[in-house]
C-alpha cells in the first residue's frame, strides 16, 4: 500500500510539473493584458464589447482570450501528463482526451485528476494484459491502446464520473466563493497560508498550492493570493535572520542565508528547508504563523494576485500591489524573529546538522 500511495504521489506531481507552466503562460498574458486594459481605464478587458473599441483596447482584448487559450489548456495536460506517467507514450491521449472532457463537463480539477488516473491504469492494464502474436505486435501501443483506452476513459467520464464530480465541483466553487468574502476570506488566507508553510514543498503545500492554481480558471484568486505569499515568506525569513544577526548562524548556514533570499524573490520555497531541519519542532511553528500571518495580511487589506507567480517579477502585476508586498514583508520579519528568537542548533558548524 505504501509503494503504490508513494507512486500515486508521483504520477499526480508529474502532471501538476507539466501542467505549472501552462497555468504560469495563461495566467501572465491574461494579466499583461488586464494591466493593459486598466491603463485605459478598462477593468471588464475580456468583455466581447471591447472587440470594437479605440486605441489598444482590442489588441488587450485579444490578448486576454490568448492567454485564457493557454490557461485552458491546464486541466488536459494535467490529465494527460499523469497517464504519461502511469502508462508511458500510449496513455497520453486517453490522458489528454479525458481532460478535455472534464473541463467541458465542469468537473474541475478533481475531475481531470480522476480522468489522468482512468485514463493511466485502463492503459498500462491493457499494455501488461493484451498480447497478439510477434507479427502483429507492433498495432498495440499505436492502435490497440490509444484507441480503446481513450474510448474507455470517455465512456467512465461521461456516464460515471462526470456528473458527480460536476456536482463535487460546483459545491466547492461556491463553498470557495463564499469563503472569499468578508471574514471568511481571513480564515482562508490564513488556512492556505499555514498549509504552505507547513512542509516547504512537501504533500501539504503542494496540495494547497496546486487547489489555489487550479481555482484560478474559476475567477476564485483569494487562495492563490494567500499561496504565492506564503510560499516566499520562510526563503525571505530565514534570509533576512542571517543579515540582522549574523552571528547567530554558522558560516554554512550564513552562505545559506543568501542564497535563501535570493531564492525567496524569485519565488523558490526550499531554501527555507535547511533552516527548518536544524530544529523543525520549533522551526516548523513559525513558518505557519508567518506564512498564514503574512498572507492573511495581504488578503485582508485588498491584494488580489490571479497569477501563479510568487517572485518579484510578478508583483506589479497585482492588484493592490503594496499591500501584497507588505503581507510578503510581515510574514518575513515573523519568520525572521522566530529563528533568531527561539531557533537552536543554528550556529553549529557542524554541515550534517543542517542537511
Amino acid at each position: 500500500m505504501k509503494e503504490f500511495l508513494a507512486n500515486l504521489k508521483r504520477h499526480v506531481l508529474t502532471g501538476v510539473s507539466y501542467m505549472i507552466p501552462f497555468t504560469i503562460a495563461g495566467a501572465v498574458i491574461m494579466g499583461i493584458a488586464r494591466v493593459g486594459g486598466m491603463i485605459y481605464g478598462v477593468t471588464d478587458i475580456w468583455d466581447a464589447s471591447h472587440k470594437t473599441a479605440q486605441g489598444l483596447i482590442p489588441f488587450f482584448h485579444t490578448l486576454d482570450g490568448l492567454g485564457g487559450l493557454a490557461l485552458g489548456l491546464m486541466l488536459p495536460v494535467f490529465a494527460g501528463f499523469i497517464a504519461y506517467s502511469i502508462a508511458d507514450r500510449p496513455g497520453l491521449v486517453a490522458g489528454f482526451v479525458g481532460g478535455v472532457l472534464a473541463n467541458n463537463l465542469g468537473t474541475g480539477f478533481l475531475g481531470a485528476l480522476a480522468a489522468g488516473l482512468i485514463a493511466g491504469y485502463i492503459v498500462s492494464f491493457m499494455a501488461n494484459n493484451i498480447k497478439l502474436p510477434e507479427s502483429a505486435s507492433s498495432i498495440i501501443p499505436v492502435f490497440i491502446l490509444p484507441v480503446f483506452g481513450t474510448l474507455f476513459t470517455v465512456l467512465i467520464m461521461q456516464y460515471i464520473i462526470g456528473q458527480p464530480f460536476s456536482a463535487l465541483n460546483n459545491a466547492l466553487v461556491q463553498w470557495m466563493s463564499g469563503m472569499s468574502t468578508g471574514s471568511s476570506s481571513l480564515v482562508l488566507a490564513l488556512v492556505v497560508g499555514g498549509m504552505v508553510g507547513f512542509d516547504l514543498g512537501g504533500p501539504i503545500n503542494k496540495a494547497a498550492v496546486v487547489t489555489a492554481m487550479a481555482l484560478i480558471s474559476e475567477g476564485l484568486f483569494i487562495a492563490n493570493t494567500a499561496a504565492q505569499v506564503a510560499i516566499i515568506i520562510p526563503t525571505l525569513g530565514y534570509g533576512l535572520a542571517t543579515f540582522i544577526k549574523r552571528k547567530k548562524f554558522s558560516s554554512e548556514l550564513s552562505e545559506a542565508g543568501k542564497a535563501s533570499f535570493i531564492m525567496g524573490l524569485v519565488g523558490i520555497s526550499e531554501g527555507a528547508i535547511p533552516f527548518t531541519l536544524v530544529n523543525p519542532v520549533r522551526m516548523i511553528p513559525v513558518n505557519v504563523v508567518g506564512c498564514a500571518v503574512g498572507a492573511a495580511t495581504a488578503v485582508s487589506l485588498g491584494a488580489v494576485n490571479s497569477i501563479p507567480i510568487s517572485g518579484i517579477y510578478g508583483w506589479l502585476l497585482v492588484e493592490k500591489w503594496p499591500v501584497y508586498v507588505l503581507g510578503i514583508l510581515v510574514g518575513s520579519l515573523i519568520v525572521a524573529a522566530g529563528a533568531i528568537l527561539f531557533g537552536k542548533g543554528f550556529d553549529s558548524d557542524d554541515v550534517e546538522s543542517v542537511v
